[in-house]
């Protein structure tokens, strides 16, 4: 192990929090590349089955973490309540913003057919959901799009890993729902 993996070891570590690959690149004064590099070491020495820690790329970020396998004996330890799963609306809106972020409250609303606001908001306390500016139009909606938490929670890097969708019945009789047909309806 170099002394370069071994100081990015230590900043992922002590942070708890996922550090950003160019933070460490520019703390470290080295190519964001070498800290690829030195991500991926140790990547291969903690991403084991009998390793307690794992190594976790979330997209441009990395953090330090339980391995799954032992995530339960962790929580028992350290008498960490479990969080309640979340709801079927949750898990709809998510995926809906996942699947097309950045998005904006209405197009959500129009894809499930009911309010949702309730839901985003629980999501985005969860940390889950975050915003992601303002729309052109008028009124000026927020957009919305998913976290590095959700992409812990769900165990992928990025959200282009996440599983492809089944073909919804609109697909599937060639109309399309897009951003684009919700903004013409909102102007309209």
């Amino acid at each position: 192990m170099s002394i370069l993996t071994g100081q990015v070891e230590a900043i992922i570590f002590s942070s708890g929090e996922p550090v950003s690959i160019d933070r460490i690149s520019q703390v470290l004064n080295v190519k964001a590349d070498d800290v690829l590099a030195a991500v991926d070491e140790l990547s291969e020495k903690y991403n084991s089955p009998e390793s307690g820690v794992n190594i976790a790329v979330l997209d441009k970020s990395v953090q330090m973490c339980t391995n799954p396998a032992f995530a339960e004996e962790a929580r028992e330890a350290l008498d960490l309540r479990r969080n309640l799963p979340l709801s079927q609306a949750a898990l709809e809106v998510l995926a809906v913003v996942a699947y097309n972020q950045p998005v904006t409250k209405a197009f959500v609303e129009q894809v499930r057919g009911v309010d949702c606001s309730g839901v985003v908001g629980s999501l985005m306390q969860k940390g889950l959901l975050e915003e992601r500016g303002r729309l052109e139009l008028p009124g000026r909606p927020l957009l919305y799009g998913t976290t590095e938490n959700f992409l812990r929670c769900m165990g992928v890097s990025s959200v282009s890993d996440l599983p492809l969708p089944p073909k919804s019945k609109l697909e599937e009789d060639g109309e399309q729902l897009s951003l684009e047909a919700i903004e013409d309806e909102a102007e309209a």
